[in-house]
C-alpha cells in the first residue's frame, strides 16, 4: 500500500503539526459544550480561581474530561496498532484479546456479588484486573499447543474468550436489575465524569505502555517480515510477543478501565498511520499516540452536540464514525 509522507523531515512536521491540532482540539473541548467559555475564563480558573461555577466547570469537569479523552484515545490507538502487528489481522483491536469483555465481566461480577458499594475508583481497578486476567488468559491460550502463538489461534482465542465473558455478563445482568443499572453507565464508554484523581491512578501506566510499546518498534518492524525471518535475524519471538502483550494490557486495560469499552478508535487510526507514512513502527506508534488522542478528543467534543441539550457518550460518537470505515476496509481488503 502507498504512503503520503516518505522523508524523514515530512514525517516530523506533520507530527508537529498533528501535536499543534491536538492542542488546539484539547482548548475547544475545554472551552466548548452546553456552556461556552472565554479562554480567559479557562485561565483564571487555575490563576485566581474564585469558586463560580465557570471556574468549577472549567476545573472539575471539562480540564479532566479532554485531559481523560487525549490519553485514552492514544493508548487505544497503540494498543490497537500492536495487536494488528501480533495477529496480522487489519480489523483487530482491543476487543479481540478480550479487554472489553473481561473488563466487563470483572465490574457486574463485582457489583452482583456485593452490590453498589464500590466508588468509581474501586471499579476502575476492578476493571483493571479483569481486562489484564483476561488478555493473560488469551494469551495462553493462544500460545498453547504445537507451534507455539499463532495469528489465528490468538484471533479464535480471543474471540471465544471474549463471547464467553460477555455472555456470563448478560446473564449476572439479567439476574440482577440493580447491577444492570449501575454497570450500564461504564459499559457504554464515556470520559465524562473523571476527575484528575482517576486519571492520574491510570495514566502512569498508560505512559508506561507508551514507551515499552515504543522500544518494541525495532521488533515490530523485523516481525513484520515473518517470525522466520525475525528468528534469523536474531530476534526472540517469544519475548517480543510476550512483551507486546504487556503492552496491551497496559494500555487497553488501563484505558478500558478509565473510561469504559470505547471501541473502533484502535481500528481506524493505526490505518489511517500506515497508510500517511508506512509500516515503520518507530514512527506508527508515536504517531498512534497523537492521531488517537486528537480522534477521541475531537469525537467526545462532536458528541456534546449531536442532542444538545442532552450528551451522546463518546462510545456512541465511535461507532457511528467506525462502521463505515471498517466497511471500507474489508471493500478495500477484497479487491486487493
Amino acid at each position: 500500500m502507498p504512503f503520503l509522507l516518505s522523508s524523514r523531515i515530512q514525517k516530523s512536521v506533520v507530527l508537529v503539526a498533528a501535536v499543534a491540532v491536538l492542542i488546539v482540539a484539547v482548548v475547544a473541548s475545554i472551552l466548548l459544550g452546553l456552556q461556552n467559555f472565554r479562554f480567559s475564563t479557562a485561565v483564571e480558573a487555575y490563576v485566581s480561581f474564585n469558586g463560580s461555577n465557570e471556574h468549577l466547570i472549567i476545573k472539575n469537569a471539562r480540564v479532566p474530561r479532554a485531559i481523560v479523552a487525549a490519553f485514552v484515545g492514544g493508548s487505544l490507538a497503540v494498543a490497537g496498532a500492536l495487536l494488528q502487528a501480533l495477529t496480522r489481522n487489519p480489523l483487530a483491536s482491543p476487543s479481540i484479546f478480550g479487554i472489553n469483555s473481561g473488563a466487563a465481566f470483572m465490574i457486574v461480577l463485582s457489583l452482583f456479588l456485593f452490590g453498589p458499594v464500590f466508588s468509581f475508583t474501586e471499579l476502575m481497578w476492578v476493571g483493571f484486573i479483569g481486562a489484564s486476567l483476561t488478555a493473560v488468559m488469551v494469551y495462553m491460550l493462544g500460545s498453547a499447543g504445537r507451534g507455539g502463538m499463532s495469528p489465528v489461534k490468538v484471533t479464535l482465542s480471543g474471540a471465544a474468550v471474549a463471547a464467553f465473558a460477555s455472555s456470563l455478563t448478560s446473564l449476572l445482568m439479567l439476574i440482577d436489575n440493580m447491577a444492570l443499572e449501575e454497570a450500564l453507565n461504564w459499559l457504554i464508554g464515556s470520559v465524562s465524569g473523571r476527575d484528575l484523581r482517576h486519571a492520574l491512578l491510570i495514566v502512569p501506566y498508560l505512559v508506561c505502555g507508551w514507551i515499552i510499546a515504543w522500544m518494541l518498534a525495532g521488533s515490530l518492524n523485523l516481525m513484520s517480515l515473518g517470525d522466520d525471518v525475525a528468528k534469523s535475524l536474531g530476534q526472540k519471538i517469544v519475548w517480543v510477543k510476550a512483551g507486546i502483550v504487556l503492552v496491551v494490557v497496559l494500555l487497553a486495560g488501563g484505558a478500558v478501565a478509565l473510561a469504559g469499552p470505547i471501541g473502533f478508535v484502535g481500528i481506524i487510526i493505526p490505518h489511517i498511520c500506515r497508510y500517511l507514512i508506512g509500516y515503520d513502527y518507530r514512527w506508527i506508534i508515536p504517531y498512534s499516540i497523537v492521531f488517537g488522542a486528537i480522534f477521541l478528543v475531537a469525537a467526545d467534543l462532536i458528541s456534546r452536540f449531536l442532542l444538545m441539550p442532552k450528551e451522546v457518550p463518546v462510545g456512541v460518537a465511535t461507532a457511528v464514525i467506525g462502521v463505515p470505515f471498517i466497511i471500507a476496509i474489508v471493500r478495500r481488503k477484497a479487491h486487493e
